[in-house]
């Protein structure tokens, strides 16, 4: 009998080239494949809610494939999860609909990019590798007035880097939070899709405005000018990490994506914030 299986996986984005599968380069895609192979004796071909990009971390990705085999969850879970190294782990295993892709079906995302805002230098914490060092004093009111403009669905283009197809660069921003705890801030944005670079690119632009360079109203200028050189620099991709996907397994049959329509697939090469 055919099932489709779901994987929840968590992963330290550090020493891999992205998610996505390439020829020559270590990454998540390969490595989690290989091990599911080894155990399941059949090509596998993982689908998942997005490609993050090289050096960018995931607490909650989520990837599925169809398979006949009949091992028990909880078994695939422990063989496969042996068999990964020690910078990625299989946290859960489950049984969909067929016909669920990871890709098209995630309701929203959320992901989390940590700075280190201090003049020390974060390897105290050990933390240079999860977090983007900041040590000129950031004003988090500020930044969070500016990451209220971002919510709702506008045109991204503004916050979008090149080198991505996509059929339209309007995207739904449903929350940007941005807060602090103790040295460090984070910025949290959840969304139902994103560009490639959105979210290292928004963030980008928050420490300039969190610095004083520029106004919280810079936001609207970005949106309006459609503009990618009036946004702020690319955030390092060390401090994001995709936190986690939801989906709604209740749709009807046949629904394929936000809609109600068929969707280009989400972790095509547009979806690298």
């Amino acid at each position: 009998m055919e099932r489709n299986i779901r994987f929840l996986i968590a992963y330290d984005g550090t020493d891999f080239h992205g998610w996505q599968k390439q020829p020559e380069m270590r990454t998540v895609q390969d490595v989690v494949e290989q091990a599911a192979r080894r155990v399941i004796r059949h090509q596998v071909g993982l689908n998942a809610a997005g490609r993050t990009d090289a050096g960018v971390h995931a607490a909650g990705q989520q990837a599925n494939f169809e398979t006949t085999c009949e091992i028990p969850l909880i078994n695939l879970q422990r063989a496969i999860g042996s068999r990964l190294p020690k910078d990625v782990s299989l946290l859960h295993v489950s049984e969909v609909p067929l016909g669920f892709r990871c890709s098209h079906d995630a309701v929203s995302k959320l992901y989390r990019y940590r700075i280190y805002n201090s003049a020390r230098r974060p390897v105290q914490e050990h933390l240079q590798r999860y977090s983007y060092h900041f040590w000129n004093d950031l004003d988090t009111t500020r930044m969070q007035e500016a990451a209220n403009r971002l919510v709702g669905t506008h045109d991204f283009a503004g916050f979008a880097s090149k080198g991505s197809e996509r059929e339209t660069t309007v995207r739904t921003i449903l929350r940007a939070d941005v807060f602090r705890r103790y040295d460090e801030v984070f910025v949290d944005v959840e969304g139902t899709g994103f560009l490639y670079n959105q979210v290292r690119n928004i963030v980008g632009t928050l420490l300039e405005i969190g610095r004083g360079h520029w106004p919280p109203k810079r936001i609207d200028e970005i949106l309006a000018a459609r503009d990618r050189g009036l946004a702020g620099p690319t955030a390092p991709a060390r401090g994001l990490c995709l936190q986690w996907v939801q989906y709604d397994l209740q749709r009807p049959p046949g629904w394929k994506g936000l809609g109600g329509k068929p969707a280009p697939d989400k972790t095509d090469a547009a979806e690298q914030p």
